[in-house]
């Protein structure tokens, strides 16, 4: 995990953003790769903790999961608590047995609209996986196969309606982009210099 050290250590030197926790999120199209980079993320700090959007939204509601998020789990952390959510299981159709989030000194949330206007002001920084929406959209469709075809056709319209109301790019401190080698880290729509900044030029 070397080609990440120095982006971890970077993350946890940001102020906390929520309670004693620094929130980074991981945003960015269905299928583009997200949640494969946020455990490599993980292990680089350490283990921290990864909540997946998948595990509070459901097939009744894609996006529509800002309040359980809130309630569940931000409100908890800002105030040094732990969060207690129950993830949805998509095979069962239904919400499974509550798990605890312990606040630690970086956090990870990754999920198409991890970035979105709810959760931004608990957000220390927001990374912007770079692939392009069919090219991402295509990747999720040949891993998931051909059962979960109607799924998808119906994802597609729902994503698109969101980042067009609410997109997450133009916020995003951090655009990572992947490499035959790695990823390079490059400066986000909203990055700024100082101590927040948390990329340099290109990981190779």
């Amino acid at each position: 995990m070397n080609d990440l050290a120095d982006r971890a250590r970077r993350l946890r030197s940001l102020p906390p953003s929520c309670g004693p926790v620094r929130l980074i999120a991981v945003d960015g199209h269905a299928g583009s790769g997200k949640s494969t980079f946020a455990a490599r993320l993980s292990e680089a700090l350490g283990d921290a903790p990864v909540l997946h959007l998948d595990d509070l939204a459901s097939h009744d509601e894609l996006f529509a999961w800002t309040d359980r998020l809130r309630t569940q789990v931000l409100d908890p952390l800002s105030r040094g608590e732990s969060g207690r959510y129950a993830p949805y299981d998509w095979t069962a159709r239904r919400f499974g047995t509550p798990r605890t989030l312990t606040p630690a000194p970086v956090m990870l949330i990754e999920g198409v609209g991890a970035g979105r206007a709810a959760v931004r002001p608990f957000l220390a920084g927001l990374l912007w996986i770079e692939v392009n929406r069919e090219e991402s959209w295509e990747q999720g469709r040949l891993r998931d196969g051909p059962g979960l075809a109607s799924f998808w056709d119906g994802w597609t319209v729902a994503e698109r309606r969101h980042f067009t109301d609410d997109p997450s790019y133009p916020f995003a401190t951090t655009v990572v982009r992947r490499t035959p080698t790695g990823y390079a880290w490059l400066e986000g729509p909203r990055a700024t210099a100082g101590a927040s900044r948390i990329v340099t030029e290109r990981e190779d």
